[in-house]
């Protein structure tokens, strides 16, 4: 069978690592020769996954293709749907997804629980709705690992906001941001992963390390749990959702944003279940039951940044340290150049004691840094 990847980041050579277990003709469509995966598959195809032509001429062929983000060009992919090419998920699940206007719209249509919203289209209409604030300003295209969102508490913060087509998301009082996996295949069946709770570095709004599964009362674990369902069954395709939601101190169940592929905050489940979801992905796409999305041991995730003041050829400090600690895994991405903030790999770690876990996540972030020579 051929598979193609839309994208050759840290996310597509995971799922290129994982697709070793299967018998499987990979090809990836990438703008950078350099990119993390590009020696991975077993076709490279220099490309742009936005660009209609590259997108149509790298599908052809193939007998399916996935995703490894959602800016892609989705009018090929609905003409190759067409042409009996099998897309996961399908564009039209992808097109709801991509634009967080219409994701949104998504959930209200479908009675899913998501914070209040209203819909800019500049930044005068931002400052016109001043009355919503505290809330949250998300682009409605183009934003990606906390991009495109900015805080908005007051009148003073107005002016980060975005001058064209938004979503103004009204601000829940957090206790707990969770995360869970859905897998869905071609006959409707899903398999679920436990939650996870992730913990943000408030100054970069990315993931600083996570713990799963997640802490929570066993309410809220069948209140999320149901809400993830209804978010993938409403979205009517085969494929991988991670359904980003937020608890707040009343312990309501509230859905921040759906990403459909395979998702940062399941990089635990490579050695912390006993299917990944890489390989759960692969498995749908090929056909295979679904895999056992049950934890092994209670895990955590380390997101390995860019360190701040470093740009340049990335040395790695005190990874032979961090080797050295039970039970912690180290993913490089192979990125030859690092950057502030730029992702540039994760450390999972397995422990039966979350305390333990949570020490070690915060020894980790302190210990391994990604600076420049």
């Amino acid at each position: 069978m051929k598979v193609g990847i839309l994208g050759g980041g840290q996310l597509g050579r995971m799922l290129l690592q994982a697709a070793a277990d299967f018998t499987v003709e990979t090809h990836v469509l990438e703008n950078d020769p350099n990119c993390p995966a590009a020696h991975l598959c077993h076709h490279f195809h220099l490309g742009d996954i936005q660009n209609y032509e590259a997108v149509m001429s790298f599908g052809l062929g193939l007998d399916a293709i996935t995703i490894e983000i959602e800016s892609v060009n989705i009018e090929a992919l609905e003409d190759l749907e067409k042409q009996g090419v099998k897309v996961y998920p399908s564009p039209a699940a992808i097109r709801i997804i991509k634009n967080k206007i219409t994701q949104k719209e998504f959930y209200a249509n479908h009675q899913i629980p998501s914070p209040d919203y209203l819909i800019t289209n500049t930044l005068a209409d931002l400052k016109a709705h001043a009355s919503f604030l505290p809330a949250v300003h998300k682009i409605g295209e183009g934003g990606y690992d906390g991009k495109g969102v900015q805080v908005i508490k007051n009148t003073e913060d107005l002016d980060k906001g975005f001058d064209s087509p938004s979503v103004l998301e009204k601000m829940v009082p957090i206790q707990k941001e969770l995360a869970i996996i859905i897998a869905v295949n071609d006959k409707g069946e899903t398999a679920i992963y436990p939650p996870a709770e992730m913990i943000f570095d408030p100054i970069l709004n990315l993931l600083d390390y996570q713990v799963s599964p997640a802490r929570i009362p066993e309410k809220v674990l069948w209140k999320a749990e149901a809400i993830a369902l209804k978010v993938a069954k409403s979205l009517a395709s085969a494929g991988l959702f991670a359904v980003e939601m937020f608890v707040d101190h009343d312990q309501n169940v509230w859905v921040n944003e759906t990403a459909p592929r395979v998702h940062n905050s399941g990089h635990h489940s490579i050695e912390g279940s006993y299917c990944s979801q890489y390989q759960q992905l692969w498995r749908i796409i090929l056909h295979y039951p679904l895999g056992n999305t049950d934890a092994i041991l209670p895990a955590a995730i380390v997101n390995l940044l860019g360190a701040p003041g470093f740009t340049g050829p990335a040395v790695y400090e005190g990874l032979e340290e961090t080797l050295k600690i039970d039970n912690a895994f180290v993913h490089l991405y192979g990125k030859a150049d690092t950057k502030p903030g730029r992702k540039m790999g994760h450390v999972n770690i397995l422990s039966n004691e979350y305390q333990d876990l949570i020490h070690q996540s915060i020894k980790i972030k302190h210990l391994l840094k990604v600076v420049s020579r």
